[in-house]
């Protein structure tokens, strides 16, 4: 992670990188460089590590009798509001009806105490807090999306052994100071019903919505606390064990390794990229035609989720084996825009990545090897591959659109085979 944490750590300088970014507005000697990649930043300011993808503007949609356009038919969402009671959450968290994702604590980071705390005021004190939103899955399960933070202060507050957390003691409280240091057993038997039955509204979005048009609405209405990115929307909408396989492949030391360790797993920007490697492993990009990148993207988790074990190993074997092969053939340039100079771009393409990555998985290991001992023709060619100015488009704006991802994978399989099967 080290272009990520120059830039976050503040110690980034125009005198170590050969390029600009907004942050060096201040810096003089900044007006002399040439603007940097775009990079994914999250809404809590942390760069990914992975360059920003441009979209074209989008065209399309539903449009209805009243000259209404919309990205899908507004008559398809189906959600169903009530209110209900904190015990009731709490009691369906009991039973494992209410799936808290809990990988959101751990990499989009828990709020503090503090903030725990004023919340816990806040509903000792009965002021309202924000509507919850859910997904309704299987056998009317929830799955939160926009309240998980919130719902585990509550949890860790008054059943911590719901959460995989500590009990939470309330500090920095604004008014209620003599409850500093509490914890739930400590309030008395007139608090502790309060907070039980504390009137909650929950927006659940019913089981039948289409996936893309659940997904599209959970990203517009996802904007309380810490708006979540789309693969951890993806990850809250889809359970199973999908999200086990994903954040092991992020781990692996092979993509580390091939990535430089230079992309965050603070937002589950490393998760998105082993989806995608896995999404078109398990389809064939030359033929993809899905619009919608996004629901692509969430239809092969829940293909993920029907695999077999064995086919799961299978892809981890291909995964690792792309990885290191990737590493000796490109070295610190792996899935970077490169041109031929000293430095590549300091930023992992996404795009770059999964159709180099693919096609290097179906390569056997005969092929690989002729691959990585013919390494200088395969850089001449993708560097004259990094000058089309068609394939350039395919990997830099709107790198979801089908004729885009047939392009690049189209260029890359005829420099993969074109040099393997000499």
């Amino acid at each position: 992670m080290a272009e990520a944490e120059d830039h976050e750590g503040g110690r980034s300088s125009t005198e170590r990188r050969p390029y600009a970014v907004a942050e060096d507005v201040d810096q003089p000697d900044s007006l002399f460089l040439p603007l940097g990649p775009r990079l994914e930043i999250g809404s809590d300011g942390r760069l990914t590590g992975v360059e920003l993808e441009v979209t074209d503007d989008e065209d399309g949609g539903y449009g209805d009798a009243d000259g209404i356009f919309a990205p899908f038919p507004p008559d398809s969402i189906r959600i169903h509001t009530e209110t209900t009671m904190v015990d009731l959450l709490l009691s369906r968290l009991r039973e494992g009806m209410l799936d808290l994702a809990p990988d959101f604590q751990r990499r989009s980071g828990i709020w503090s105490d503090r903030r725990q705390s004023r919340l816990i005021e806040s509903l000792l004190l009965r002021i309202p807090i924000s509507n919850f939103h859910m997904a309704q899955g299987d056998e009317d399960t929830w799955a939160v999306v926009d309240g998980v933070q919130r719902l585990t202060a509550i949890a860790r507050f008054m059943e911590p052994g719901l959460t995989s957390l500590g009990p939470l003691a309330l500090k920095g409280m604004d008014y209620l100071k003599q409850l500093d240091g509490s914890t739930y057993q400590d309030l008395t038997g007139r608090l502790k019903i309060r907070l039980r039955e504390t009137q909650l509204t929950v927006h659940i979005m019913q089981q039948g919505t289409p996936e893309e048009v659940k997904y599209n609405v959970f990203a517009r209405i996802n904007t309380g606390g810490v708006p979540l990115k789309p693969q951890e929307l993806r990850h809250a909408l889809v359970s199973g064990p999908v999200r086990t396989f994903l954040a092991d492949l992020a781990e692996d030391p092979a993509f580390g390794e091939a990535t430089r360790w230079s992309v965050s797993d603070e937002r589950m920007a490393d998760r998105e990229m082993v989806l995608r490697f896995l999404a078109f492993r398990e389809s064939n990009p030359v033929e993809h035609t899905e619009k919608d990148f996004d629901k692509f993207l969430i239809d092969a988790m829940y293909r993920i989720n029907m695999l077999t074990e064995e086919r799961r190993e299978q892809l981890v074997r291909e995964f690792r084996m792309a990885m290191r092969c990737a590493r000796e053939l490109f070295g610190d340039h792996a899935f970077r825009k490169w041109r031929g100079e000293e430095r590549s771009s300091p930023v992992i393409n996404k795009a770059l990545f999964e159709t180099i990555s693919v096609n290097l998985a179906l390569l056997d290991d005969q092929e690989r090897s002729r691959l990585v001992a013919s390494r200088a023709k395969v850089h001449d060619r993708f560097f004259e591959l990094m000058d089309d100015w068609d394939f350039d488009r395919s990997i830099s704006v709107s790198t979801g659109d089908p004729g885009r991802i047939r392009t690049r994978f189209q260029h890359v399989a005829r420099l993969v085979r074109g040099v393997a099967e000499q």
